[in-house]
């Protein structure tokens, strides 16, 4: 998809009118004087989103809600702007020129982050990917509206979804996790950071036995893949890292997924590594002013005579040891060793992003990330600000000590889980185990993937989180520069 500033729209191009039901559709020259009796008549009809073809290029009215709280107003626009999506498609058009006359300032950004992420598709496997394909191609912005700085920023944020979802939908037979750090690199050499890729050999040299044990009963090597981008005006002395869970497929080990069809979109359990590199490839190429490193342990968790078994004691990277008595508890065994190795940077702040529980996604839906963490109540409200300024919303959950003794062990440091309650607290518990730097968990279980469609956010792979993270990102600039 393509976003474009102009002065003007040219004059074979399609128009969006962003507008409300208080505009003065007289005083705009690209209404044909005919359609403003269509338009009274489907406004008072409360239909919203609409075509009008009297003139000599195709116009289309969407009304914006002003919801009075900014963050409501601006999610109604990306609503809005997946309708338009499926008006310009369902006419063949190819190039629209949104013009924004709705009086709400700025209206347009949401309106277009919501029809180009609706324009989305995964079809490069069906036969009749021509056929099906949409026609809209390119998005275009008038200059009086918005700068070229805001425009590029939009166009690489819109870049960035694409390619989380791309990964995320791609099936473990076309990425495993050598072609996903390889995938990662790739998207480094476009944005401007750095990456280093571990082998199988450097894991084992850096005994990073929680990243093993999952990867044992795979026949393809694990990665540990590390971003890194570092401008010369960077604001932070200490660097931000994220943390990425990469279980490429996940069968749940010999604790074999046991609910029916669980194990069938199993392929978007590297969810958190996608969204820590569309993050990161924004801040990149954006060129935000911050020293950010991403961390990505990845391997397919699979069943064969050699896979980890309940019971097996593991030795972490950190010197400690595991009881391991679910293999479908994998991701927070990969994270950990990414946790512990993060302590070498003596960060201000880590982030690890995971699809790691499902008690996480039973708590709070398909509406928000579940989260929680050891870092100081500004950087939790600044994420949380940031949450509801792009309508990627968060819960807090608390890490009490009594949900640590659920994870003590007779015979090891610690039990992989907890048992059958609060599972996406003693998880994040569990992880805590590896840190002793101010941290945040997110656990994106549910929302990365999801069965039904969900407007602008899609079917399927969501990028659920990336624009939470870059939003946060940019917060944090400003506080170091502060």
């Amino acid at each position: 998809m393509k976003i474009t500033s102009v002065p003007q729209a040219a004059k074979t191009d399609a128009v969006v009118i962003l507008a409300t039901k208080k505009t003065d559709w007289k005083k705009l020259k690209v209404i044909h004087r005919n359609d403003i009796n269509i338009i009274t008549s489907n406004l008072k009809n409360d239909i919203k989103n609409f075509i009008l073809q009297g003139g000599k290029v195709p116009v289309v009215i969407a009304i914006a809600e002003d919801k009075k709280e900014i963050n409501k107003t601006n999610e109604a626009i990306r609503k809005a702007g997946n309708a338009v999506c499926g008006i310009a498609n369902r006419y063949k058009i190819r190039t629209l020129t949104v013009t924004n006359e709705s009086g709400i300032a700025g209206a347009h950004f949401p309106f277009t982050e919501g029809l180009a992420m609706s324009n989305y598709q995964f079809i490069k496997y069906r036969k009749d990917e021509k056929k099906t394909a949409n026609t809209l191609r390119e998005i275009k912005l008038l200059t009086k509206d918005s700068s070229k700085t805001e425009v590029t920023k939009l166009q690489t944020i819109i870049e960035a979804i694409y390619m989380v979802r791309d990964l995320v939908n791609e099936p473990v037979n076309h990425l495993n996790a050598t072609q996903l750090a390889e995938a990662i690199k790739a998207a480094g050499v476009t944005a401007g950071y750095t990456t280093t890729i571990f082998n199988k050999k450097k894991i084992e040299e850096l005994k990073m036995g929680g990243l093993l044990s999952v990867n044992q009963g795979s026949i393809d090597p694990p990665t540990f893949s590390i971003m890194e981008y570092n401008p010369a005006n960077a604001v932070n002395k200490q660097p931000i890292v994220l943390v990425g869970k990469g279980v490429v497929y996940d069968t749940g080990g010999l604790s074999l997924k046991p609910t029916a069809n669980s194990m069938d979109y199993m392929k978007c359990d590297m969810g958190g590594a996608a969204t820590i590199t569309g993050a990161l490839y924004i801040a990149a190429k954006t060129g935000l002013p911050l020293h950010i490193i991403g961390l990505v342990p990845s391997t397919d968790n699979r069943l064969n005579g050699n896979a980890f078994a309940p019971g097996d004691i593991i030795d972490m990277y950190d010197g400690s040891t595991v009881e391991m008595l679910n293999s479908d508890a994998e991701g927070r065994m990969i994270l950990a060793d990414a946790l512990a190795f993060a302590k070498q940077y003596k960060p201000e702040l880590v982030i690890d992003v995971a699809t790691l529980t499902g008690a996480a996604h039973r708590a709070l839906g398909d509406f928000a990330i579940a989260y929680m963490g050891t870092a100081d109540a500004q950087k939790k409200n600044q994420l949380e600000e940031s949450g509801h300024e792009v309508y990627e919303r968060l819960v807090g959950f608390p890490l009490w000590d009594e949900y640590g003794d659920l994870l003590k062990s007779d015979i090891a440091d610690m039990k992989n889980v907890g048992g059958a309650l609060a599972g996406h607290i003693t998880a994040g518990k569990f992880l805590e185990k590896f840190t002793d730097y101010p941290w945040l968990h997110l656990d994106i279980a549910g929302i990365a993937f999801f069965q039904t469609n969900q407007g602008y956010k899609g079917k399927h792979a969501s990028a659920f989180g990336v624009r939470l993270l870059f939003r946060f990102l940019e917060k944090l600039a400003t506080t170091n520069n502060g």
